[in-house]
């Protein structure tokens, strides 16, 4: 088998790399012919040496190349960015043929040894920096670590943070969270990206982000034909975007770099809260005998078990069952966080008892609601088509949510005491804790102030 030496010379003993620069190149290097001595007697290591040059040098031309031709705009955004990329390759494969490791200026200066840099200071040329051919300032660029690294876009920007600066937030969430987390961050980003074109994250200005503002503005304003949209959907993304840009910056040491999206928020004037259902309503209407028939059965017992104990939908769908204690002589459900799936705060974790139509959609279902579990999207499609049909929502402005305002209302019409209202409905209490809130029998004595009866010939 004929040994590899394609662009080596072996000349006293030493070998050497010898390339012709190709003619389509010619334009860019005027070296004509590349000779470099590899400082090596071993061919093996002369063709690491050789491979090292010669993919440094392909990039080098290539980049060389790219520099040619005027381009505005994302094009030419896109153009500086693969020649930066393709400099730094080079860079990084020149030092490594040179047996050194490619380290950017300021490092090099702080961590390298003396003789180190001496050594790389006496491979490199001397001669004046103008006089120096393309070739030669890359060979400095090379060793001396003056090549810089390819500008972070903002869509790489955003893949930085939620895989190395927000690693903590998804911990503990399930598959399903860590979905709908990213989605989230996506969706804004994705947007800015759509209006300003995908470019470094560094470069995006205060005009950009006005720009941004201003196309929510108008998605805010309501015209003919075209519903506005809510001022907390674009505070949501103005607020990821802004809070990527703050972070990234952090993760590089910026973080006196000034925010361009800094103060930029839109007043929701027209805020208004779910507002509850009425107890004549939910006994009449959403308790009524087969208002549910056809719907799965999952679903409408999820529905009951809200009513009697305000939890979010995603608590009671994702309840497991060693949360459902029925052999108990109170009966109730345990809120609580998982190994693989967070809940939403720590007051969240609670004990609420079980009566009425919530304990007889939970005696149903004693194992939980594998059909939705993790799946909260499914989840509130699946009911808000159900009550749309069933014309279960009395205005436009109720929620499946509205069962948790009712519950709240309903204990505070009823003197419940404010400390347990906090506790039943996982909400944080400032107030300094004493003893555990009550016991199973005391809160569910309280609960039956205000249960709602139930038709003998429901079916729950």
């Amino acid at each position: 088998m004929r040994q590899d030496t394609k662009n080596l010379k072996l000349r006293g003993g030493h070998w050497h790399y010898d390339r012709r620069v190709p003619t389509r190149y010619a334009a860019y290097d005027d070296r004509g012919r590349v000779r470099v001595s590899l400082k090596t007697t071993s061919l093996d290591t002369a063709r690491e040496r050789r491979d090292a040059l010669m993919a440094a040098d392909d990039l080098f031309w290539a980049s060389m190349a790219g520099i040619d031709g005027e381009a505005a705009g994302a094009e030419g955004v896109q153009r500086q960015r693969r020649v930066a990329a393709l400099r730094y390759k080079s860079a990084g494969q020149r030092a490594l043929a040179r047996g050194f490791t490619y380290v950017p200026a300021a490092d090099l200066a702080e961590a390298a040894e003396l003789h180190e840099l001496i050594e790389r200071a006496r491979i490199v040329e001397r001669k004046d920096a103008g006089s120096k051919s393309a070739s030669e300032r890359h060979e400095a660029e090379a060793l001396l670590g003056g090549a810089s690294p390819p500008p972070i876009l903002i869509s790489e920007a955003l893949e930085i943070y939620c895989t190395e600066i927000a690693a903590d937030e998804q911990m503990g969430k399930s598959e399903n969270q860590k979905r709908l987390w990213r989605k989230s961050k996506n969706r804004g980003v994705q947007y800015l990206v759509n209006l300003i074109g995908d470019k470094p994250i560094l470069s995006i200005t205060r005009q950009d982000a006005q720009a941004f503002y201003n196309w929510w503005r108008e998605r805010l304003t309501e015209k003919p034909g075209r519903q506005a949209l809510k001022a907390n959907t674009a505070n949501r993304d103005l607020g990821t975007v802004r809070k990527l840009f703050a972070e990234y910056c952090r993760y590089i040491g910026e973080e006196e770099r000034p925010n361009p999206f800094r103060n930029l928020h839109f007043k929701d004037r027209f805020k208004g809260d779910v507002p509850p259902f009425e107890d004549d309503w939910v006994r009449s209407k959403i308790l009524a005998p087969g208002v549910f028939d056809g719907l799965n059965e999952q679903a409408w017992h999820i529905a009951y078990a809200l009513i009697e104990t305000g939890c979010r939908p995603g608590e009671i769908a994702n309840l497991m069952k060693e949360d459902i204690v029925l052999d108990h002589e109170v009966p109730h459900i345990r809120i609580r966080p998982k190994r693989n799936r967070e809940i939403k705060s720590a007051a969240s974790i609670r004990e609420i008892p079980l009566v009425g139509i919530s304990l007889a959609a939970m005696e149903k279902f004693p194992s939980g609601f594998d059909h939705y579990r993790d799946k909260p999207d499914l989840l509130s499609a699946t009911l808000m088509k159900a009550f749309k049909v069933r014309k279960l929502f009395p205005t436009p402005a109720h929620k499946i949510y509205s069962f948790r305002h009712s519950f709240e209302k309903r204990m505070l019409e009823a003197g419940i005491d404010h400390d347990l209202r906090l506790t039943l409905m996982g909400h944080t209490n400032n107030r300094p804790a004493y003893g555990d809130g009550g016991s199973l029998t005391y809160r569910r004595d309280e609960l039956l102030k205000i249960v709602h009866p139930i038709r003998a010939n429901i079916h729950a």
